[in-house]
């Protein structure tokens, strides 16, 4: 039997009091955008680095990047694996486990100094509806893709007795 080896990440769903989404901008080159596209829209978060667990990653990284102090256990919503060659520099792909933050609508502003967000590739933050999402004709692409579909059955149904798979 072949081992995966998978880069393991925590990521916030951050939804405010209108149900909008925080989204970082991910300009290229980042090995999660494909060839041609430009810009991917992704929840704040990161890897988990090793002795850390999940939670603790999810903390670190969202007072990194948006500025975000939490100090509950947020429900975990989601997960993903893509296994493709490329995905993670020096992994055979990602684990993605996502989970549920709600606050109030904010400015997002990291702990880290711009220039250490550029060398992460994100280039902005914005708030988006899920309806915007599900009719975006543009030429940026979001993670997963269809953010639109899991993210409607969040606001829907709410927060799921298992974490909900997620494709690409």
């Amino acid at each position: 039997m072949t081992t995966v080896n998978l880069r393991h990440s925590a990521r916030a769903v951050i939804l405010d009091e209108d149900d909008r989404i925080l989204l970082c901008r991910f300009a290229v080159p980042h090995p999660a955008v494909p060839a041609g596209a430009r810009i991917v829209w992704a929840a704040p978060g990161g890897g988990v680095e090793p002795g850390e667990t999940l939670l603790a990653a999810l903390r670190r990284e969202l007072h990194e990047e948006v500025g975000l102090v939490i100090d509950d256990d947020p429900a975990h919503v989601w997960h993903q694996e893509i296994v493709a060659p490329g995905h993670a520099e020096g992994y055979d792909g990602v684990a993605n486990d996502y989970f549920l933050v709600r606050t109030a609508s904010f400015d997002p502003h990291g702990a880290l100094p711009a220039v250490e967000l550029t060398a992460e590739h994100i280039s902005g933050f914005h708030w988006w509806r899920c309806q915007d999402i599900a009719g975006y004709r543009g030429t940026d692409l979001f993670s997963p893709r269809d953010l639109a579909t899991p993210l409607t059955a969040l606001l829907a149904d709410g927060i799921p007795d298992t974490p909900a798979l997620l494709g690409l």
